[in-house]
């Protein structure tokens, strides 16, 4: 079994591509690129972890419309993290998880990680190396040290793993607030 995670996929919506220079024809284009892209990674056993933002437009009104997509979804538990487009039919999807702020134990140690749809300054274990993974800023930022954005806008519209997360940590610089929060702490590494 292997997390996989991603955000900000907002299937079904036309302006998005525009506003983050996506390389869609349109959003029909986008939403079986994405779903291809899943399906190349997240095997049947695997967690997919949706950090925010599955649908947003007209679209993402239509409920044969969103079971249509949520029943491409790879994976044996699909889990969403609630972002500021999720609206109440993407809610009523079959999620084997709902969640606005979740920790899930990841990585090598299986140490607990922090998902949030917002980018955060500090978490549960920030101090303890725990990397937080966060969407909503698409393509305008990549992050901090410690926290990493998983949004298909920065990793080629692909998902991606514990693994993967933690080595761009490494090249992202520290948040420049990080001493700010926590006074004590050792720079983050993760």
């Amino acid at each position: 079994m292997v997390n996989w995670y991603t955000a900000d996929t907002h299937f079904g919506h036309e302006n998005v591509i525009g506003f983050c220079d996506r390389p869609f024809r349109d959003a029909g284009h986008m939403d079986t690129v994405l779903i291809e892209n899943l399906w190349s990674k997240v095997g049947p056993d695997d967690d997919l972890w949706i950090v925010g933002d599955f649908a947003f437009g007209p679209k993402a009104k239509e409920a044969t419309y969103l079971n249509g997509i949520f029943g491409q979804l790879p994976g044996a538990r699909k889990h969403l993290i609630v972002g500021n487009h999720d609206l109440e039919p993407t809610l009523q999807l079959p999620w084997d998880s709902i969640s606005h702020l979740v920790e899930v134990r990841d990585g090598p140690h299986g140490q607990s990680h922090t998902l949030c749809h917002y980018p955060m300054i500090t978490w549960n274990y920030a101090r303890r190396q725990s990397l937080q993974f966060f969407g909503h800023v698409h393509n305008n930022w990549r992050g901090s040290r410690n926290s990493v954005n998983v949004g298909v806008d920065v990793w080629d519209f692909m998902p991606v793993r514990f693994e993967d997360i933690a080595r761009r940590a490494k090249s992202l610089p520290v948040n420049k607030h990080w001493a700010d929060v926590e006074h004590n702490a050792k720079e983050p590494t993760p």
